[in-house]
């Protein structure tokens, strides 16, 4: 054997250092929340005075400025004392009364994120709910910023499924929270008439915001995914490893509508990952039909003929926002037939 192709067994000064390491870094990452955490209860404790004075006696943009500079001239090596951020604090207070504010996810969350939620969001459900996926999912700025812009709330666990039926009880609870509908593909910059191979290629040109929009703890495992079955040639468009759940999700990419038969292939598709794929301890894997568009009676009715775990969802290659904000196809062909028309 090639002495350079065997592991070189490491010192047991090696492990010692590799150890302490690991100790320092854990150290300074909770000295960073802990400092965060004071900074964001400090900031919320000024908002909240800045609220009961604003209330009491009408403080306005005058004053709020004011403090700003008398603060920045006291303190000049902090960051974070401008007019706006001051009024960002008394946001902050408004939006969080609860004087326990230490207790709530937002207090661990970085300010950036907070000032997120509050120019971002209208009601506090929401911006709670944001706050808890922040902390628990490790989001950054950006990534809080794709979820809330493309209204992640509303989408999450709506795909159509047959999860109930095909799943045992808690199986089914967790496999449907990896679903959504619909899957917001803003980020490919392909335009509608793209084909399925185009979709998908794009889809691994941009992994990392591919698995930021499938959730957290998606793996790519592979495109075109070849099995031999008896001869036949099969390919899996997208295959993918949940690291949390354990489990192979399959999805299928099509740019049309759905139809009854995709199901049945993808259903296909699902049985082979699990009998050639499966390991004892995974769970069952399940499978995700994205079409450009569906309809729910289609729907229903294909997915009470499969036995394999599946759903379906839409995508949109623009959120809902952008969307609407285009003009409609009845504007954009009256344009052509007369560019003077408003």
């Amino acid at each position: 054997m090639d002495p350079r192709s065997s592991p070189t067994p490491t010192s047991p000064y090696e492990d010692v250092l590799a150890e302490l390491k690991g100790r320092v870094h854990a150290a300074r990452h909770a000295a960073q929340r802990r400092v965060n955490t004071e900074l964001v209860i400090l900031y919320w404790r000024i908002g909240a005075t800045l609220a009961r004075q604003s209330d009491e006696r009408a403080w306005g943009s005058g004053v709020i400025a004011r403090l700003a500079a008398d603060l920045r001239a006291e303190f000049p090596e902090m960051k974070g004392f401008s007019p706006r951020n001051l009024i960002y604090m008394r946001s902050f207070a408004r939006a969080w009364p609860d004087p326990a504010i230490a207790q709530r996810p937002v207090a661990q969350l970085p300010w950036g994120h907070v000032t997120v939620l509050l120019s971002r969001l209208d009601t506090q459900a929401d911006r709670d709910w944001y706050a808890s996926r922040s902390v628990a999912q490790g989001w950054s700025r950006n990534v809080l910023e794709h979820h809330v812009r493309t209204r992640l709330h509303e989408r999450s666990a709506t795909a159509s499924t047959n999860f109930d039926r095909a799943l045992e009880p808690d199986q089914s609870d967790l496999a449907r929270q990896l679903t959504k509908d619909p899957y917001v593909l803003d980020f490919l910059a392909v335009d509608g008439d793209a084909r399925e191979r185009e979709l998908e290629q794009a889809l691994v040109d941009r992994i990392i915001d591919t698995l930021r929009e499938l959730g957290e703890g998606f793996a790519f495992v592979g495109r075109q995914v070849h099995f031999d079955v008896d001869g036949d040639d099969f390919f899996v468009d997208l295959l993918f490893f949940h690291v949390e759940q354990l489990r192979y999700v399959v999805i299928e990419l099509k740019t049309g509508r759905s139809h009854p038969e995709q199901l049945g292939q993808l259903g296909f598709y699902v049985a082979l990952v699990d009998d050639r794929l499966r390991r004892a301890h995974h769970a069952d894997t399940v499978g995700l039909l994205l079409v450009a568009g569906k309809t729910d009676a289609v729907v229903r009715y294909s997915l009470a003929g499969q036995r394999a775990p599946v759903a379906v969802s839409s995508y949109d290659l623009l959120p809902e926002a952008e969307r609407a904000a285009l003009p409609s196809e009845a504007v954009l062909a009256r344009a052509v037939r007369d560019p003077r028309a408003p």
